[in-house]
């Protein structure tokens, strides 16, 4: 009975604080500009982090390569609609696995980068094979609340994600940056990346997920860049989390 209801917590556990993830990112309300496709590259290598899989048949988190090409179009100054395709890890175990795909649709206030005050949303519904996520069909609201106050940003994503197997199957895995831009192209940051289980109750504290990243943006002419080491903040949380974005405008 014990085995049986570890089991349980274990495949009921919000996947940030078990497993990898193909996307860490904190959304600052920026779209592509209206009739702009964009690519937009992200990677993850966890250094060190959980060596037991999430759920039965799981990749393993420590020493895997996660990640996604992102396929994003500016449909107008206020909504931006992406494809994640594909989803991909290469593990020592498995080799190089595909994940599925993910459908986004981004509602944001127009040219957010230059107000004082930015919101939007971001819908997500996304597709898992098996050894990825325990859950076939999975879903992020991601709720974007902002301020820009000189050269210090300050950005909230209370996100919520969903499996879709029960109305109270909403999880809570909020995401917070802080960042200071010494120039329009050069910029540091603090981001902390957070999964605090079912929002109808939150897991105990020595079982949620809490990671700090150290970031490094570049926003050139040409393309866009945003490079980050996180550290895990308890014993649930990955060590040690090295992240790559390249982003650019294809015409």
């Amino acid at each position: 009975m014990k085995a049986f209801i570890l089991g349980l917590c274990l495949a009921s556990a919000p996947v940030a604080a078990w497993a990898q993830t193909d996307e860490i990112q904190v959304y600052d309300a920026h779209i592509a500009s209206p009739g702009t496709f964009n690519l937009t590259l992200h990677n993850n290598y966890i250094a060190s982090g959980s060596r037991t899989p999430a759920f039965p048949g799981a990749l393993v988190a420590e020493h895997s390569l996660n990640g996604v090409p992102e396929w994003a179009y500016g449909v107008n100054d206020w909504f931006e609609a992406g494809l994640y395709l594909p989803l991909y890890s290469i593990t020592p175990a498995h080799g190089g696995t595909l994940n599925g795909f993910k459908l986004r649709a981004l509602f944001v206030e127009p040219d957010a980068a230059h107000q004082e005050f930015v919101y939007g949303v971001n819908f997500e519904f996304s597709y898992n094979t098996k050894h990825w996520d325990s859950s076939r069909y999975t879903s992020e609201i991601r709720p974007i609340i902002g301020w820009h106050l000189g050269k210090v940003d300050l950005i909230f994503n209370p996100i919520l994600d969903n499996d879709w197997s029960s109305i109270g199957s909403l999880d809570f895995a909020p995401s917070t940056r802080v960042a200071y831009n010494f120039t329009d192209q050069y910029a540091l940051a603090l981001e902390e990346y957070a999964d605090f289980g079912p929002l109808r109750r939150f897991l105990p504290s020595s079982q949620q997920s809490h990671q700090l990243f150290l970031v490094g943006d570049y926003a050139g002419k040409e393309f866009e860049a945003e490079a980050g080491v996180g550290f895990g903040l308890n014993s649930a949380s990955d060590n040690l989390t090295l992240k790559l974005i390249l982003s650019k405008d294809l015409n």
